[in-house]
């Protein structure tokens, strides 16, 4: 017997957390450079710009939050995800950060970019890649790929 609950696909029962935190504190080398520079002193703008921004990437969404005093709640659900790119600069890969940068078919929301995670960024990419797959398979989503095709004049 399925429950009102069993049809709703908001439904989150099965949702599982791939990454849940702020970006980092110190993102790049030149973070680092410019804090030792300071003595500290740009450790505390670092700390309030990280604190403003908090991500939650689970299985079915991607949920972005910021602001200090005013808050900003942002969704994005995995299943409108089209594309992904990972990026790891060079003076972030000497501190291990990365960035997530995902397009996704919603017209709010055409790119959402995830800066700084102190995680590995590739097997994130492919968890989130997976449950993207499993989420459009079980919502029934199919996405077709038109090209532009532009027909000659004669």
């Amino acid at each position: 017997m399925t429950t009102p609950d069993d049809a709703d696909p908001s439904n989150h029962r099965d949702e599982e957390t791939l990454f849940d935190g702020h970006p980092a504190r110190i993102a790049t080398v030149g973070a680092l450079l410019l804090s030792i520079a300071t003595l500290g002193l740009a450790l505390i703008v670092y700390e309030l710009r990280r604190r403003s921004i908090h991500y939650r990437v689970t299985t079915q969404r991607i949920v972005i939050e910021r602001g200090l005093f005013s808050r900003r709640m942002d969704q994005l659900d995995v299943y409108r995800i089209t594309d992904y790119s990972v990026e790891v600069p060079f003076a972030q890969r000497l501190v291990g950060t990365g960035n997530l940068i995902l397009r996704s078919m919603d017209p709010t929301t055409p790119e959402v970019r995830l800066d700084a995670l102190k995680t590995d960024v590739r097997g994130l990419y492919e968890n989130l890649r997976r449950a993207t797959e499993l989420e459009k398979q079980r919502r029934g989503v199919r996405v077709v790929d038109q090209e532009a095709h532009v027909v000659p004049s004669i």
